[in-house]
């Protein structure tokens, strides 16, 4: 603690307490002198306005401007440009330039609509690097300044030591000192280095009050030794580093002001012999709100003004009477009470840091970009890390979280609390296959949930910084019972004190709390559940007896995918949107009815984005993110190579393996030599494809009977379509025709299906299971890949599986929920170079677990030397650009990307739109999903001639930031 204060000592900027210089005394006197007396009264007020207010409260501002020359003004509830205009209004109207205050606790939201929220104090109270707290106080002065504020009123610097305190809560930083004033340091630094005064309230201390002083004097029966070891202690310490000005709090305490219900805003004790000459205090202070009950109970409007002045405060807050209390103050300098010295000490200062907010050089807002300099990505990009860093997990007994195999999970989602979840449970479906359980009968929810081996129990609260949070007797009971009968993770969106009303944890797994119920919330506390980041936050307060103040288990980060704002990884936002354009153009000109892109960097998704329609027909479903696209040729590397690598690991094959020693079959054939390194880089001289099916076709061309049934049969059992059935025995036919087809002449690159529908053959052989069954059960199931899959209406409704073409050649019908590909269908929809269907967001896991070196979720998939191995150019300097199986950059001009990724890239295009790209040097994955096949597939093909996917991932290279 020592050396932290110390370091804040020396770094804190000049902006604190008023040093005075030549050119400031000669511009403050100047000032100072032509004020009469009543102008240099109206310096001390600082008066409530509003933008969201009519035309007869903006000129009641003005009047007090213009006829009382107040010094400044508070701003409540509006818009910033709203409010924007009204300050260059009222500064326009100023004698004196205007000081402008507002309450921004965490942020202009806490006032003004439009702009950025931070968390609340309670939220930064879990967190433990001091350096993001300071960084948001940077952010919160760059839009105050933006909106010509020269006044945050926080800190809150209040030691929340009741937990049933009604006005404080969220909006102190903890209970302890240590933390609250650490935290407090922090915010003040980075509000000061960037030129906006702090002002640490509610002195002396209002943490421990059971009632608002909006509404009543709040009682703080502390003696003085406490509140100096204690309530004070936080002051003390921000004062040595430069604070600028403190507000004095309505309270009633007996220890420091002996008058009874004496508010401590108006008494002498508190602000002139504690604050001013015990804590030797010498910057601004400002009283609270004097139209709070807790002050305005006490005196009226003008009285209390004078009290408070008196007392030794320099700025009136929210004064209601402005002209009586002037009237009051000239009366007490009638009778002796007030002195020209007393009312110059306070005014010089107020002018001393006006001109050291630089108002003696005041300029107007600028309205033009206002909106969108409040909300930077920037803000956006702190707010994620500062909520990773919060995120607490309180009990963890068995290790439960992360959650590493999956495929040994059955996990339930059930929703409490009245408040939305949606953005959460979508964030679950993201990593695992999630039931929500719906009913409103907790004994029927107890029958569903008997099955599963976790439950997700969310808490949704609506997230005001006063809302109540506490749990009802229905809530706790469904907590109890579920509790009870199954392994339980509890994840609180609310503030650390609704864990109170619960009084015994025991059979309680997990619990985590995300604090606040907001997007950035229940997107981190899913990727804590996973493991896409580690848990790092602490408890800010204790909850009774069962977790104390400080604890917070850290959890373990296990290279799962997690989701991001792109600059937090090196990109640019505003560049990315470049996609949305290509995107839509490639839609408007019927390139293809719609597309999925996802974009992640150092194991982040930054973008994930779906456009158009399933079709092209008039009211066609929109895309959705989660929907299922015929991928083609990605199979080949997204199931049969990593099955094959694993063959490789086990020391089965190795890149000269011989295809007569993995299929027998091949023995005295053409290709019997035929090498696994020649076959997967695709130079095994093997023809590029046969079109099998045309064999299957009468003389019409449509199906033959001799190959097909309208039904299911012991011999037609292989379903191509809809009511489409091929003699099961007919993959031996394809088969025989690859053995028996010719060899092309010469030893060169020439792509061809062929070696990969083999690899399934040979998978299938040697472990005597489906690849299918191979794909997911080795990748798939456990990494959490759950929308990849062969023949999707197995599994997926119809609705949800992009339509790849309206066929009239062979099956002549719409090929929806069937594989596109001719020869993966007539090997019933399960083959080694397509068949595959999914969403972007799968492909990008399996994409991330090979940029990871075959690492993912805490499991070593398959090893690093091998996944180097295969991605190998081993013939460039024959002009082979292939890896083992992967595709690579281009050798040339033309190729399959931007030709802007490095060359230890890889990934896989394939015939229906699609793409994905991995590149470990930027640590970049690519996956693009279409179905430009859609309605016809021999259509020109304006997907690739336009470059629509190298184009977008030449985007996301130009966003790198370098």
């Amino acid at each position: 603690m020592r050396y932290i204060l110390v370091f804040l000592l020396f770094s804190i900027s000049s902006i604190g307490q008023i040093k005075s210089n030549l050119s400031q005394e000669v511009w403050v006197d100047s000032v100072y002198n032509q004020l009469s007396f009543d102008e240099k009264i109206g310096q001390l007020f600082m008066v409530a306005a509003y933008s969201n207010k009519d035309e007869a409260h903006n000129k009641s501002i003005e009047k007090l401007i213009e006829e009382n020359k107040i010094g400044g003004l508070i701003f409540f509830q509006g818009g910033p440009v709203r409010q924007a205009k009204l300050t260059n209004r009222y500064q326009a109207k100023s004698k004196v330039p205007l000081f402008i205050g507002i309450d921004a606790e965490w942020g202009l939201n806490m006032r003004l609509d439009s702009t950025y929220r931070y968390p609340w104090n309670m939220t930064l109270g879990a967190v433990q690097d001091m350096k993001l707290i300071e960084k948001a106080g940077n952010q919160m002065a760059k839009q105050s300044k933006r909106m010509g504020i020269h006044f945050n009123f926080a800190p809150v610097v209040d030691i929340n030591t009741n937990p049933k305190n009604p006005i404080i809560g969220n909006r102190s930083f903890g209970e302890t000192k240590e933390n609250v004033t650490l935290r407090a340091l922090a915010l003040m630094k980075g509000l000061q280095d960037e030129g906006v005064y702090a002002t640490a309230k509610h002195f002396p201390g209002h943490g421990d009050t059971s009632t608002d002083s909006h509404h009543t004097l709040p009682s703080v029966q502390f003696d003085k030794s406490r509140l100096d070891e204690v309530e004070l202690y936080p002051y003390k310490e921000l004062i040595k580093n430069g604070l600028t000005s403190i507000m004095v709090a309505h309270l009633n305490v007996p220890s420091l002001e002996p008058r009874e219900n004496y508010p401590t805003s108006i008494s002498y004790n508190v602000v002139t012999n504690i604050l001013k000459n015990e804590l030797q205090f010498n910057g601004l202070i400002f009283t609270d709100a004097l139209n709070m009950k807790g002050a305005s109970n006490f005196k009226k409007p003008g009285d209390i003004d004078l009290e408070a002045f008196l007392a030794g405060n320099d700025i009136l807050l929210f004064a209601e009477n402005v002209p009586v209390a002037i009237k009051k103050f000239n009366e007490a300098k009638a009778d002796g009470r007030l002195t020209e010295d007393r009312l110059a000490y306070s005014v010089k200062k107020i002018l001393a840091y006006k001109y050291k907010a630089n108002l003696q050089n005041y300029q107007p807002i600028a309205l033009d970009n206002l909106y969108q300099d409040l909300n930077a990505i920037e803000y956006e990009a702190l707010n994620y890390q500062l909520y990773e860093n919060a995120v607490t997990v309180i009990k963890n007994e068995t290790k439960s979280i992360p959650l590493a195999q999956l495929n040994k999970e059955k996990i339930a989602y059930v929703k409490l609390g009245n408040d939305t979840s949606d953005v959460f449970l979508t964030k679950l479906k993201n990593y695992a296959s999630i039931t929500e359980i719906t009913t409103k009968n907790l004994d029927s929810a107890l029958v569903e949930l008997q099955d599963y081996t976790k439950v997700i129990i969310g808490y949704h609260k609506s997230d005001g910084a006063w809302r109540n949070h506490n749990l009802t007797f229905r809530e706790l009971l469904w907590i109890n019972q579920i509790a009870k009968q199954n392994d339980v993770i509890l994840s609180f969106f609310t503030k650390p004190y609704s864990l109170l009303n619960i009084k015994n944890f025991e059979s309680i797994e997990t619990i985590i709390v995300g604090y606040q119920n907001n997007a950035i919330a229940q997107t981190v506390v899913p990727q804590v559940i996973f493991g896409a980041i580690g848990a790092k936050g602490k408890l800010p307060v204790s909850i009774e007896e069962h977790f104390k103040v400080n604890e917070g288990i850290e959890t373990l980060a296990i290279e799962r995918l997690g989701f991001e704002v792109p600059e937090n990884v090196g990109m640019n936002s505003k560049i990315l949107t470049k996609i949305d354009s290509i995107a839509t153009y490639a839609i408007d000109k019927k390139m293809t009815p719609g597309l999925q892109v996802v974009v992640a960097r150092k194991g982040k998704v930054i973008y994930q984005k779906s456009f158009g329609n399933h079709t092209y027909e008039e009211g066609a479903t929109k895309v959705q993110n989660t929907d299922l696209y015929d991928i083609a040729s990605l199979t080949k590397i997204i199931a049969t190579l990593p099955n094959v690598m694993l063959e490789f690991d086990k020391g089965n094959i190795t890149l000269e393996t011989k295809l007569k020693s993995m299929l027998p079959v091949f023995r005295g054939s053409n290709k019997e030599d035929a090498t696994v390194l020649d076959m997967l880089t695709h130079q095994a001289r093997f023809q590029p494809w046969i079109p099998f099916y045309k064999a299957t076709l009468d003389s019409l061309n449509r199906p033959s009977e001799k190959y097909y049934r309208t039904r299911p049969t012991v011999e037609f059992q292989s379903k191509v379509a809809e009511d489409l059935y091929l003699r099961r025995d007919y993959n031996d036919t394809i088969i025989k025709a690859i053995a028996e087809s010719p060899l092309l002449p010469k030893k060169q690159y020439k792509y061809s299906d062929f070696s990969f529908i083999l690899f399934k053959e040979y998978l299938e052989k040697q472990n005597e299971k489906s690849l299918e069954y191979l794909a997911k059960n080795n990748f798939y199931n456990e990494i959490g890949a759950t929308s990849i899959t062969y023949n999707p209406l197995h599994q997926f409704e119809k609705n949800v599986i992009i339509p790849t073409e309206n066929d009239t050649y062979f099956r002549y019908q719409p090929v929806h929920g069937y594989v596109h590909d001719m020869a993966a269908a007539m090997q019933g929809g399960i083959s080694g170079h397509a068949g595959l269907f999914s969403n972007a967001l799968d492909i990008a896991k399996m994409m991330q677990m090979y940029l990871q070196k075959g690492s993912y979720g805490g499991k070593q998939y398959i090893s690093a030397t091998t996944l180097q191995k295969f991605n190998t150019c081993y013939f460039c300097k024959d002009g082979n650009r292939r890896g083992v199986g992967f595709d690579k950059p281009q050798l040339g001009a033309e190729g399959p990307t931007c030709g802007c990724v490095s060359l230890t890239s890889f990934g896989h295009t394939g015939f229906t739109g699609t793409m994905t790209w991995a590149d470990p040097e930027q640590e970049i994955v690519y996956v693009f999903l279409s179905n430009r096949t859609y309605p016809d597939s021999n259509a020109s093909n304006k997907l690739s001639k336009e470059n629509i996917r190298e184009n977008i991932q030449k985007v996301i290279y130009e966003a790198i930031i370098h």
